[in-house]
């Protein structure tokens, strides 16, 4: 049975927002506005960037980046992409169809392993809102150079925060199991910014430069 103790007047006011916003920016990724003006603002034409779970974003950052690899494990969306790189001449993302593997899970899941194809400190950047959302998230941090970004979007049903949107994770909760917890260990020294619209979050962790 479905709960509505967060309909809240404030709730609703945040939904209308986020509506709104979403309306006037069609072509925006689905992560919080602020999420979205920081990244608009980092992002340059040399960049090369890695996204688990494609959509609007992916187009987005086609438009801003040199390089974009994109993994997506539904086929039906998959389809609707690739038309959309069709219809406006996109030619600089490497589009990854990848399923689910009875028997690889998790760590294993060649979902995850696409991160085996890249360097060491070789990202720009990598947004993580897909599946194994947890195991992606762990094995790129070696992946993005120092001073790069690593972005979790609904970070706050998986990590603890104070933030007011539904379902978030409070500090007394902690991370939502064990290799969130090792997610929340290794990004511990990153700066971030934690982003909200009252009604999901997005994270932005920057990795140290080494000294």
């Amino acid at each position: 049975m479905r709960k509505f103790r967060h309909w809240t007047p404030r709730y609703i006011r945040d939904r209308i927002a986020v509506w709104c916003y979403e309306k006037r920016n069609s072509d925006h990724p689905w992560l919080t506005c602020d999420a979205n003006k920081i990244l608009d603002s980092y992002l340059t034409k040399n960049d090369v960037g890695l996204e688990f779970g494609s959509g609007r974003s992916t187009l987005w950052f086609a438009k801003r980046i040199c390089k974009l690899t994109s993994v997506e494990h539904n086929e039906e969306w998959v389809s609707k992409i690739r038309k959309r790189f069709n219809e406006e001449t996109i030619k600089n993302v490497d589009y990854r169809f990848v399923t689910k593997r009875e028997g690889l899970e998790g760590f294993d899941a060649p979902y995850v392993r696409v991160i085996d194809d890249f360097e060491d400190n070789s990202l720009d950047f990598c947004l993580v809102d897909g599946i194994y959302r947890e195991f992606c998230a762990l094995e790129v941090v070696r992946k993005i150079r120092p001073g790069g970004l690593l972005v979790i979007d609904n970070a706050n049903w998986y990590l603890p925060s104070n933030s007011r949107s539904p379902n978030s994770r409070t500090y007394s909760e902690g991370p939502k199991g064990n290799v969130w917890k090792k997610v929340e260990q290794t990004l511990a020294g990153w700066r971030k910014i934690w982003t909200t619209n009252g009604v999901t979050d997005t994270a932005i962790f920057f990795k140290p430069c080494p000294l």
